[in-house]
């Protein structure tokens, strides 16, 4: 249907042989490389050589982090991807798990704590959902440069800087700091706002992330992963083995990232509340207490 119409509608401005065989050659062309694509783009999570293009995109960028969206992909294509590198980031993850279950299983107190603390649903919610868009601001939102982005991961982290080092409680605790952080928090991030959104700071800093966007990328990746070491208990063993403890969470880092930068903000949080979502449904099964 798509070849006639082309055809007619080619017919209908072309006159005299020449034209008009050039025409359905160019037509036959397009159509040809339409259908190879499209052959191309069927069922790629299956295909084994889609993942190791995949391993080699998020290597290449990690090498060289490039503060560049990607264009040429579809949004069909992205979330592809994006359903690819959660399987990948599983199968990379498979020495780290060994040696959780084989030689070092520290205790997680956090997770511990919020089952304490949270019914099912409510864990589900807070921590499959709540959580995982409060860390891709954080540490994610930010990494495409907008005065409004940098306020909001700015204020977001405060938060965390505050609950953590501070008032040294849960991220998810309500309790009587929690209007505190909150009202600090917000405040900070209107303030950054109306300093960053001035016209010579702005451009200033848009070129900075320019400039130094390896930097912020590297930065922003090891933080989370380090921040999460507040997951066990702090003693010497744990400090020590810090780099080992937190290498779920920086690989993380390092393909959310990349999914942010290359496809967009919504990818890397659809990735991090699947993965919760996943890890807090399998820790709720009756055989796994």
């Amino acid at each position: 249907m798509v070849f006639i119409f082309l055809m007619i509608k080619k017919r209908t401005f072309y006159y005299g042989k020449l034209k008009w065989e050039y025409s359905i050659y160019v037509t036959n062309n397009y159509i040809s490389r339409l259908l190879i694509k499209d052959n191309d783009m069927r069922y790629p999570l299956i295909k084994p050589k889609y993942y190791f293009t995949l391993f080699k995109e998020l290597i290449d960028f990690i090498k060289k982090p490039k503060n560049e969206k990607n264009l040429e992909k579809s949004v069909r294509l992205k979330i592809y991807d994006t359903i690819g590198l959660y399987f990948l980031k599983f199968i990379l993850l498979i020495p780290v798990i060994l040696f959780f279950a084989l030689v070092y299983d520290p205790e997680n107190v956090q997770k511990v704590n919020m089952s304490e603390r949270f019914s099912p649903l409510a864990l589900l919610i807070v921590g499959g959902i709540i959580l995982p868009l409060i860390e891709e601001v954080a540490f994610r939102l930010s990494l495409r440069f907008k005065p409004i982005y940098v306020a909001l991961s700015s204020g977001v982290f405060s938060y965390y800087v505050l609950t953590k080092l501070v008032f040294q409680t849960k991220i998810s605790a309500v309790d009587e700091s929690f209007l505190i952080r909150a009202v600090i928090a917000i405040a900070l991030g209107i303030l950054l706002y109306l300093v960053v959104n001035s016209t010579s700071l702005k451009e200033k800093l848009a070129n900075f992330w320019r400039t130094h966007f390896r930097s912020i990328y590297y930065v922003s990746c090891v933080c989370f992963a380090w921040i999460h070491i507040t997951k066990y208990e702090l003693n010497w063993t744990n400090i020590l083995l810090l780099p080992i403890l937190t290498l779920p969470q920086l690989m993380s880092a390092l393909i959310y990232g990349y999914i942010r930068v290359s496809f967009g903000f919504r990818y890397p949080l659809f990735f991090h509340m699947s993965n919760n979502l996943l890890a807090i449904s399998l820790s709720l099964l009756p055989f796994t207490g």
